[in-house]
């Protein structure tokens, strides 16, 4: 997602998010772990789309 997709969301829908991504995260981990993931570059754009929830998330408290 981009970051400007997140700007549009409410803070229940972006705390929503971060925890799925979050889970996400985990599973991708754990299947590069066991080498079932076929991309590993998943891995990287899930933490990314996690930054770019705190980011807005924090920019959001800072007001």
């Amino acid at each position: 997602m981009k970051g400007n997709e997140f700007k549009n969301m409410t803070d229940a829908e972006l705390t929503k998010k971060l925890q799925d991504l979050k889970s996400e995260l985990f599973n991708l981990r754990f299947r590069h772990a066991s080498g079932q993931l076929e991309n590993p570059v998943s891995i990287r754009t899930c933490k990314r789309n996690i930054a770019r929830v705190n980011t807005e998330l924090r920019a959001r408290q800072a007001k």
